[in-house]
């Protein structure tokens, strides 16, 4: 079983209140989730207009498979107009 977690600080420029920072959260993490299969959540930063931080797991029975999900959904968010990748930890048991 190969178990893998990517950790990504974002910074959100169109968001002026927490209500379109949760907005643009909520639908990043409910599109990741449906796409790629993944368990998503916002785990820090929750009070902070500009900032969020977003957790992801997946596992699998292959390294190469976990591997390429979590750089797909990670491809997705550098893709995204509305966010911006701040700094990005991955790591695969």
């Amino acid at each position: 079983m190969v178990v893998g977690v990517l950790t990504v600080e974002l910074h959100l420029y169109e968001a002026t209140s927490l209500k379109e920072k949760r907005h643009v959260v909520r639908s990043t993490l409910d599109t990741l989730r449906n796409k790629f299969n993944l368990s998503a959540a916002e785990v820090d930063h929750l009070d902070e207009w500009h900032q969020a931080t977003l957790g992801f797991s997946c596992v699998g029975n292959d390294k190469q498979h976990v591997n390429s999900v979590l750089n797909k959904a990670l491809d997705f968010l550098y893709a995204d107009p509305r966010i911006e990748v701040v700094q990005v930890n991955m790591e695969l048991w």
